[in-house]
């Protein structure tokens, strides 16, 4: 204790006190270092958030440095912020290497650009989405799906190109880029249960999609819970952007036309047509999950 009470003595009290205050201010240099390192502190999160606080710190202490040299003719101040400034540096070019290093192929770049870029997804984060994938080709008129036949294994999300979606032959609505092609068959299910699709979705011209098999989809949620978040975010978004669709079609006659995929929505008809058996095999599915 009496060693902590005589170094502070000799710190504090015994420290000379500055008697007299230079009148002249500081060159510019010095001020703008200042600036640049208050600015730079104001940066934000992610690789061009580093980039932009690192590139602006390495440029305020060499400007520290360049005073220090010139004006001030103090050699350890001027050490330490070259230093400092070298560290940033380094740091920097670490980071744009990283940055540049992150390539994807033309389907993925559209994608992040119109769809997780505007969500403030950083590129490594997007990268780890993008490995999980595979990008699929699919012909004009052959099916993505069939109704009653093929199974629920994969979340799919369409780059370009358009999908026809019908029941029964009937035509339901399209699926256009940038849109997921199976997100209410994917929101229907758990992650233990299985399924087939109620409908069926066709290539109206030459598609090409991004697709994520289920449990490998599932194994990254479980590692990555941002992702998984990120994923819960846009797969409603779609949902509920089918259901907007869905309901300014026009009404045509005693019917409207619902897409039988949603969960609450039904092919609903006028009490003299009999209800098909796909309408009242959804009902009875859906008063069983109620109970």
């Amino acid at each position: 204790m009496e060693r902590n009470s005589s170094l502070w003595k000799n710190l504090i009290d015994e420290h000379p006190v500055c008697t007299t205050w230079k009148q002249e201010a500081e060159g510019a240099i010095y001020h703008l270092a200042s600036i640049l390192c208050v600015v730079g502190f104001m940066g934000g999160s992610g690789f061009f958030g580093l980039l932009y606080v690192f590139s602006l710190l390495g440029l305020g202490f060499l400007c520290s440095a360049v005073w220090a040299w010139v004006d001030a003719c103090a050699a350890d101040i001027y050490s330490w912020n070259f230093v400092l400034f070298v560290i940033c540096f380094v740091r920097f070019v670490h980071i744009a290497y990283q940055v540049r290093s992150i390539t994807f192929s033309r389907e993925f770049q559209l994608l992040y650009s119109s769809l997780f870029q505007p969500l403030g997804t950083s590129l490594p984060v997007f990268r780890t989405i993008a490995l999980s994938s595979e990008v699929v080709t699919l012909e004009k008129e052959h099916c993505y799906a069939m109704q009653g036949k093929t199974s629920i294994d994969k979340l799919s999300l369409l780059v370009s190109g358009r999908i026809r979606v019908t029941v029964d032959g009937e035509f339901l609505h399209y699926i256009f880029p940038f849109q997921f092609l199976d997100s209410p068959e994917w929101d229907s299910l758990r992650p233990t249960e299985e399924g087939i699709f109620q409908v069926t979705l066709t290539a109206e011209t030459d598609c090409r999609y991004v697709s994520w098999r289920r449990k490998k989809l599932y194994l990254l949620f479980a590692q990555h819970r941002y992702i998984s978040r990120l994923f819960s975010v846009l797969i409603g978004s779609d949902i509920a952007d089918k259901l907007y669709a869905l309901n300014d079609r026009v009404y045509t006659g005693k019917t409207y036309h619902y897409d039988i995929r949603l969960p609450n929505f039904y092919q609903m008809s006028s009490p003299k047509i009999p209800k098909s058996p796909l309408t009242e095999h959804f009902r009875n599915s859906r008063r069983y999950c109620d109970k």
